[in-house]
């Protein structure tokens, strides 16, 4: 009998689109995981700060200020998918260089400074979301970025 199995990149994806389940954001549910060696080093989503009224609870004010995806974000009370998982595992003191980071969208410019600084080498995103800028930034600091598509079990080869 042959068995598929899904590859790494299938795998880690489909994870980060459940750890998304759990954000409390109203325009955009975004997971995040940090990964070392195959291994889940940290997980993030985006939300509002521990102990802080959630977004679900109050509303939000970008939304209720007509602001567009990606501009203002001094006004947004949640924290990114990418830096929760950057914090979780500072929380706990676990390393994040030479990390890869998979998530459902592509990091904005302000998550990829800190993806930079926290030394992660690789990150695979499902797109949905154009910041020209994170880009620029993610050449410039020579880190690979791949946009990868779940489409079906043609992605589960090994």
């Amino acid at each position: 009998m042959t068995r598929t199995r899904p590859t790494w990149d299938a795998y880690f994806s489909q994870l980060a689109v459940m750890v998304a389940s759990r954000s409390t954001c109203l325009r955009r549910n975004v997971g995040a995981l940090l990964v070392k060696g195959e291994r889940i080093i940290s997980t993030g989503y985006n939300g509002a700060p521990q102990g802080v009224p959630h977004c679900l609870e109050i509303g939000c004010l970008r939304e209720a200020e007509g602001i567009p995806s990606g501009h203002r974000y001094e006004l947004c009370r949640g924290v990114h998918a990418e830096q929760n998982a950057i914090i979780n595992a500072a929380r706990y003191g676990i390393s994040t260089i030479d990390s890869v980071l998979y998530c459902t969208n592509q990091p904005c410019m302000l998550c990829a400074r800190m993806l930079v600084n926290a030394g992660v080498v690789r990150v695979v995103h499902l797109g949905d979301f154009n910041d020209e800028t994170a880009m620029g930034i993610f050449r410039d600091a020579g880190i690979e970025v791949c946009e990868y598509q779940i489409k079906g079990s043609e992605n589960f080869e090994d």
